[in-house]
């Protein structure tokens, strides 16, 4: 089959897969995985070359890891030694030696059992990263936690295949083993000092001489070169690419490499997943389902079980423990590499090799669904667990009464207190409640503002003023409504995130509303008013125009919410008003501000 007839079949199947997996919950690398399933031998059969597919699409996972080690400099990098070198040598070297001893009862002696062990504790690092950034967890703790352990992972893969000839049993590789050991040494040491001494040079004269397009040939160029150096000396591709972006994470080019490297990594890592799903062999799956299916389960079991128990002995929290037990359960990638070295050294049978191969790739396939039912059951039993009941709150009432104690709320109290008005908070997250006692503020009572009960309790019969100052939307209007029906004469001071917010606002009869990104967007403006060459009261002027015509507007547009296309004719009819307005008006700072800009730099103000 021609080259643009295989890329057409990947592209046609990720497109029409990939955003229907995504819509029904399960993520996009279960999307990939199922088309690679779909088109490959084992499906529809249209594409045959999985081997050469796997060998291309593998420049996916080595532009991660680059990309990954861009992202590490050295001092952040010096900073996550311990969770590295801790966690991660735990997690490795407890999982295999389990796995070791449920490998020994089968049959397998102790250098097979040690081999399917380790290849077993490797996890997935393209599919944990991927997935955990498509939630937007890799900046929580499990997913720091995750990163370490897996990059602690890549790293022991390099010692294990240094030692694969040592455990074949005819011991015919064994032969200068603790050669190639030095020379990866040495190119190690290489790889440090040609980074410093060679590549940001040459950046540097192709960022200043060539174009765009020679600056990304040059990063693909440097991504390729440090792969190949590794790969040559018989290392991993990916720790060549990750020790190059990690050299290069406090240069100047950071960046620039980020960004011309991004779509490279997400097509290329998607036609890795492809490749996954290509290379599941359903045929072993269907011949032998309980044998498969039973050690792709139990794989899961083990490797949950201890990664969590290993997680709350380093003193993890019980959902920070869960979640990083969740996300490192399946197979890796790497395990691919091992088991096929190890079956051409004699170390086990092809037979072996095909049944671990094929148990890693269904643990693959099952980890994004386990991914989402995990997060969904746990987020419930947070749900129902964690949530104590709510404050009494006893005494007499206070006159002003907050609703809502985030950082709007927050300095709304703080400025009270400043000027001794007492008052009573009521804040439904009983996380922001506890956090908030830690620093002295007993005033704050955790529970619902719109539960009538509450209301009483806090004697909103007897209060002078009540501020809305709840983030969600929903609960606001909820509680607005609830204040509203029983307590209309009580004054509400309202914080709105936005228009709609605002409108919904106005709808209970509430006057005072107040947008919260309002007041500091015209003070960011008036800076770079004052910054770009305008005067003081030309600038002073502008933004009490434009304030005044938005208010306005404001209040123009809330007699049209239910009217989308007049609503935003109305919308362009402002935008063109304010316009002419600037335009017409006397002091003509637009027309002085070409001028003005060309003086001098006025952004060194």
């Amino acid at each position: 089959m021609h080259l643009i007839e295989q890329a057409a079949i990947f592209l046609l199947t990720a497109v029409l897969l990939v955003p229907l997996f995504k819509r029904l919950g399960l993520g996009a690398v279960l999307g990939y995985l199922a088309s690679g399933m779909a088109i490959g031998p084992w499906g529809m059969g249209l594409i045959g070359e999985v081997q050469a597919t796997m060998s291309f699409a593998e420049f996916g996972v080595v532009l991660l890891l680059f990309l990954i080690g861009l992202e590490l400099q050295p001092s952040r990098l010096w900073v996550l030694r311990r969770p590295v070198f801790g966690l991660g040598t735990a997690q490795v070297a407890v999982t295999t030696l389990a796995l070791l001893a449920a490998c020994l009862p089968f049959g397998l002696g102790w250098r097979e059992a040690l081999v399917v062990g380790f290849g077993l504790a490797m996890s997935s690092t393209a599919l944990v990263i991927s997935s955990l950034a498509e939630r937007g967890q890799l900046a929580a703790r499990h997913g720091r936690s995750a990163f370490a352990i897996l990059l602690f992972q890549d790293l022991s893969v390099i010692p294990m295949l240094a030692l694969l000839p040592l455990l074949a049993s005819n011991g015919a590789h064994a032969g200068g083993n603790w050669m190639a050991a030095l020379k990866g040494v040495a190119v190690v040491v290489a790889v440090i000092a040609g980074s410093r001494l060679v590549v940001r040079p040459l950046l540097k004269l192709v960022a200043r001489f060539g174009g765009r397009e020679v600056f990304t040939a040059a990063a693909l160029l440097l991504v390729v070169g440090a792969a190949l150096v590794m790969e040559k000396i018989g290392l991993s591709m990916s720790l060549g690419a990750f020790l190059a972006g990690v050299l290069l994470a406090d240069s100047e080019f950071r960046h620039e490499l980020e960004a011309d490297l991004e779509p490279f990594k997400g097509l290329l890592l998607g036609l890795f997943f492809i490749a996954v799903g290509m290379s599941a062999n359903l045929g072993l799956a269907w011949q032998q389902p309980v044998a498969v299916f039973g050690l792709a389960l139990s794989l899961m079991a083990v490797k949950f079980v201890l990664v969590y128990a290993l997680a709350r002995a380093g003193g993890s929290p019980d959902a920070t423990a869960q979640r990083l037990a969740a996300a490192l359960a399946q197979g890796g990638e790497f395990a691919f590499v091992l088991f096929a070295a190890a079956a051409g050294l004699g170390v086990f049978s092809t037979a072996t090799a095909q049944l671990l191969v094929m148990v890693v790739t269904l643990s693959m396939l099952l980890a994004p669904p386990f991914f989402a039912l995990h997060e969904r059951l746990l987020e419930r039993w947070l749900a129902r667990s964690a949530t104590p009941e709510y404050d009494s709150i006893d005494g007499p009432g206070n006159p002003v009464i907050i609703a809502g104690y985030g950082r709007f709320g927050q300095i709304v109290s703080r400025v009270l207190r400043m000027c001794g008005l007492p008052f009573t908070a009521l804040e439904a997250n009983y996380q922001q409640v506890d956090f908030v006692r830690r620093f002295g503020s007993n005033k704050v009572y955790y529970g619902d503002a719109s539960r009538l009960e509450l209301l009483h309790a806090a004697k909103a019969g007897e209060a002078k003023l009540f501020v809305l100052a709840i983030d969600d939307v929903e609960a606001s209007v909820k509680t607005a409504e609830v204040v509203r029906k029983h307590f209309p004469d009580l004054p509400i001071l309202a914080r709105a995130r936005n228009r709609v917010h605002y409108f919904r606002l106005r709808d209970l009869g509430i006057k005072a509303i107040h947008r919260e990104t309002f007041p500091a967007s015209l003070d960011v403006a008036r800076l770079a008013l004052l910054r770009l060459g305008f005067g003081a009261a030309a600038t002073e002027h502008a933004i009490a125009m434009f304030r005044q015509h938005d208010e306005g507007q404001l209040e123009a547009q809330y007699a049209l919410k239910h009217d989308e296309a007049r609503l935003i004719q109305s919308a362009k009819e402002a935008a063109e008003q304010l316009r002419e307005l600037f335009e017409a008006d006397s002091f003509g700072p637009l027309a002085d501000f070409p001028r003005k800009a060309a003086d001098g730099d006025p952004t060194r103000a």
